[in-house]
């Protein structure tokens, strides 16, 4: 039996217990892909990412990440929570009390992605860059079925020139504009109506709705957002990384950012009381997407050690 250290972060928040919760286990060399998803399923958060040594000496970590019930080949939380807790554990204690950068790459199944983590006073932020550009997915249900699907009427879809899309940046979603935070509030996830309009995104889940509206509650947003899981039971995640990825194909498609740095705050998890900011920026050149990048805060709010 073997002591193996594990850390719990909020991430996308400054704040504990808000933003979106994730176990990082970071003694993960010598388990195998059925111990780290029987992990995963005993911490039953959303995600819990497993820190490996890198295949190549010139990166920090091998990352693996999985839900309770699957691997996943990124997310958007677990990176951000993985390259704070790694910034930070790595970090002289003298230097904690500065303003302190680094920048590092981590190993994921979707590829290799840069990471920056930045010390703000008492507070950790990390960004990192896609490693896969969001992409458009064909999409056969309409917008009113759709919107039926989340108990919403058809002249609640939509805004501006806004419709439903499908997009992917390495995890599917179906991004869904509503009118506005009153619309958004309402949206209820029917599953038996989703599983019989959403793609899949692997033989065990369906592809996760991605409602987003204009309107916010916080003045430096840019879009409100949710985002549901489909499943038995479903559930609605605070801050997720991998569809504000996704996300970005919309953006660029209906809004057309000109040229340079655009960036968006995306206000997510107000609904279920664990409030969550993430920063997505677009480099835009001659009016196609170049790059992007999604950042957010973590705080580390509990530690300890697994005997396996």
């Amino acid at each position: 039996m073997r002591a193996r250290n594990y850390q719990l972060y909020d991430v996308f928040t400054k704040d504990r217990l808000a933003g979106n919760p994730l176990a990082i286990v970071l003694d993960a060399d010598g388990l195998d892909t059925d111990a780290m998803q029987r992990i995963a399923r005993e911490f039953s958060l959303s995600e819990t990412v497993f820190v490996l040594p890198p295949k190549s000496e010139r990166h920090r970590a091998r990352l693996r990440i999985f839900t309770p019930d699957y691997e996943m080949p990124f997310a958007g939380h677990p990176t951000v929570g993985a390259a704070v807790a790694l910034a930070e554990a790595g970090e002289p204690a003298e230097a904690k009390r500065g303003n302190q950068a680094g920048i590092f790459v981590l190993e994921e199944n979707i590829g290799l992605i840069r990471c920056a983590v930045s010390r703000q006073g008492s507070a950790t932020f990390a960004e990192f860059d896609l490693a896969k550009l969001p992409e458009p997915l064909k999409l056969s249900a309409d917008g009113e079925a759709v919107g039926a699907a989340l108990g919403l009427g058809p002249h609640e879809i939509g805004f501006e020139n806004h419709r439903v899309a499908f997009w992917s940046a390495g995890v599917p979603y179906v991004t869904i504009p509503v009118a506005g935070l009153d619309a958004a509030a309402r949206a209820r996830l029917d599953n038996e109506a989703w599983a019989d309009l959403a793609p899949k995104k692997s033989e065990l889940a369906y592809a996760s709705p991605y409602v987003y509206c204009r309107e916010t509650v916080h003045k430096d947003s840019a879009f409100h957002a949710r985002m549901f899981v489909p499943g038995n039971p479903s559930y609605e995640d605070p801050a997720t990384g991998s569809a504000a990825a996704a996300f970005a194909g919309a953006i660029m498609h209906f809004d057309r950012p000109g040229d340079g740095m655009s960036r968006f705050w995306i206000e997510q998890g107000l609904e279920m009381g664990r409030p969550s900011r993430i920063r997505l920026e677009l480099d835009v050149e001659a009016a196609k997407l170049a790059s992007a990048r999604i950042g957010g805060h973590a705080v580390k709010f509990a530690e300890g050690q697994l005997f396996l």
